[in-house]
């Protein structure tokens, strides 16, 4: 089992940013790709971004490109998520997820672990 705790998560302006955190325990973190995912009211949860196991590659949905970046440190068993001139289309819970293998662009099926999720609020 792993276990995810976001945070980070709060009520920022439109043009502000927000760093998230997801913290493992449990298994060895460095063996499992990690993702973020979203989900607005009423919608489905959808990808953000992705990291594998080692932080060499990351992978971005479009409409955050060039504007949010993925990130880990093994050490501190700790993915990040850098969120910078944040939109009030970016309000949402945002989760972080595990899984053995990475893809560019996972579905939530893909995901073996997931955290509660921290909530992100950008007002206009």
């Amino acid at each position: 089992q792993v276990q995810l705790v976001e945070s980070g998560g709060g009520l920022v302006q439109t043009g502000g940013s927000l760093r998230l955190s997801c913290v493992a325990s449990g298994r060895t973190f460095s063996n499992y790709a990690m993702a973020w995912f979203r989900q607005a009211p009423g919608k489905e949860r959808e990808f953000v971004a992705a990291i594998t196991w080692s932080g060499s590659m990351t992978y971005y949905t479009d409409s955050v490109k060039g504007r949010f970046t993925i990130s880990r440190d093994n050490a501190k068993n700790t993915v990040y998520l850098q969120m910078n001139s944040l939109k009030p289309e970016d309000t949402a819970v945002y989760f972080c997820a595990a899984d053995l293998y990475y893809r560019d662009t996972p579905d939530p099926s893909d995901m073996d672990y997931w955290g509660k999720g921290t909530l992100v609020t950008v007002s206009p």
